[in-house]
């Protein structure tokens, strides 16, 4: 499997949060921390719309910052 498809399937079924998207409220974001990315350590955030039916990933990349918006899901 190709390392950015492993990284996306991970961080949708073992995320470290789920977050509410401040900008469209039918789309989540997923996050997972990965350390010793090819850019260093970083978030890797996957967005998923549509979540009531029919769910679609809009975009996923990996970032320094994690978005504002509301926790709906935390691993701790």
């Amino acid at each position: 499997m190709h390392e950015a498809m492993r990284i996306i399937q991970e961080t949708l079924s073992e995320p470290s949060f789920v977050a509410m998207s401040r900008s469209d409220p039918d789309a989540m974001l997923y996050y997972r921390w990965y350390t010793r990315t090819p850019v260093g350590d970083k978030f890797a955030c996957v967005v998923v719309k549509g979540l009531s039916s029919d769910p679609f990933i809009l975009t996923s990349y990996l970032t320094d910052r994690v978005k504002e918006g509301d926790v709906v899901w935390s691993r701790e």
